[in-house]
């Protein structure tokens, strides 16, 4: 075994002296620590100006991995009113279901549902009674998922505040594929996957073949930032205009306000402050979150655990406080 000269052992010491030194420098390694601690996170993927400055997978399915993203499916939906808004499909947010696809309407339905608005499914301020939570079972239990939903009494009136249901949202599916005649996987795909450069597996389908809007969907981590970014940058990818920047800046503005969390909602995103900054979120079961922060150039994707809880006053708090006070403050200094 050749022997060890003093040159070689001090170069030695010093590179492992100098290691642990690099790796302090990179401010983002906290947020990362802080994150791999929280036992239902899975990855998480942070862009700013355009460039990856974390991108690591605690546990779970490794980046690259289409994973499911839950209820951020009702985000995406939202875009894809939006897309059939800017194509002239559905003529205004204040278009009825009576008016752009009234064969949807059952005939047990109120006569009031038919003049339920875009407005009203996408924000979800139907006023009919949720099929989430407890309701989900059954609804999803149903022989027609769309009659089953707009069947349902009200329980407020259209407009009067949010009531979170996944049954909203899948009527609004259901409306963008009739005034299109496409399936809501072909427009997911024509109209976001191919401009963004994704891939957007196929999903669940109720008994009428529709696929299912507002849940199930499944994207990568790249694919939920590159979802983000585009909303970031007022609708454009790649120098291409996905969405018109009005819908984008009309999505952003508080419309009502969700009980559970305190947050505000527009079209398909939660909304809030931190630190004096603006900040969008798109939120689905068991943590799967995108967050785009327009002030400070930040996109996140941050996905869990998808068959835990993540209620408002648990872990959906510790992704809260790990965005406020981990991501944000890490992306301001950056910026000084």
């Amino acid at each position: 075994m050749p022997s060890i000269t003093r040159r070689h052992f001090l170069t030695t010491v010093a590179t492992v002296a100098v290691a642990p030194a690099l790796a302090q420098t990179d401010p983002w390694q906290p947020v990362a620590a802080r994150a791999s601690e929280m036992e239902q996170c899975h990855a998480l993927v942070v862009r700013m100006d355009g460039q990856n400055v974390l991108a690591q997978a605690f546990r779970g399915p490794k980046l690259g991995r289409a994973v499911p993203v839950k209820s951020v499916s009702k985000t995406i939906v939202a875009a894809l009113l939006g897309a059939a808004l800017d194509r002239g499909e559905i003529v205004s947010v204040d278009a009825t279901i009576g008016e752009v696809a009234p064969g949807l309407i059952p005939p047990s339905a109120d006569p009031r549902v038919a003049d339920i608005t875009m407005e009203h499914l996408v924000t979800m301020q139907a006023g009919l009674e949720r099929t989430s939570g407890a309701n989900y079972g059954g609804w999803v239990s149903s022989s027609n998922w769309v009659a089953n939903a707009l069947s349902r009494p009200f329980v407020a009136e259209p407009g009067a505040g949010m009531l979170y249901s996944t049954g909203s949202f899948h009527v609004l599916g259901a409306v963008l594929a009739e005034v299109s005649g496409q399936s809501l996987l072909t427009l997911s795909r024509r109209r976001l996957g191919d401009p963004l450069g994704i891939d957007i597996p196929a999903w669940t389908r109720d008994p009428q073949g529709r696929y299912l809007g507002g849940n199930e969907m499944a994207l990568t981590h790249q694919a939920m930032i590159r979802f983000g970014e585009m909303y970031r940058q007022g609708g454009v990818y790649g120098g291409q205009q996905v969405l018109s920047r009005d819908w984008v800046e009309r999505s952003l503005q508080p419309r009502t306000r969700s009980f559970w969390s305190g947050l505000g909602y527009g079209y398909g995103w939660f909304l809030g402050r931190t630190g004096g900054e603006p900040f969008a979120l798109a939120r689905g079961y068991g943590g799967q979150i995108i967050c785009v922060v327009p002030g400070l150039a930040l996109t996140v994707a941050l996905t869990s655990d998808p068959l835990q809880p993540a209620r408002s006053g648990g872990y959906f708090s510790d992704i809260m406080r790990l965005i406020t006070e981990g991501i944000v403050p890490t992306a301001r200094a950056q910026l000084r």
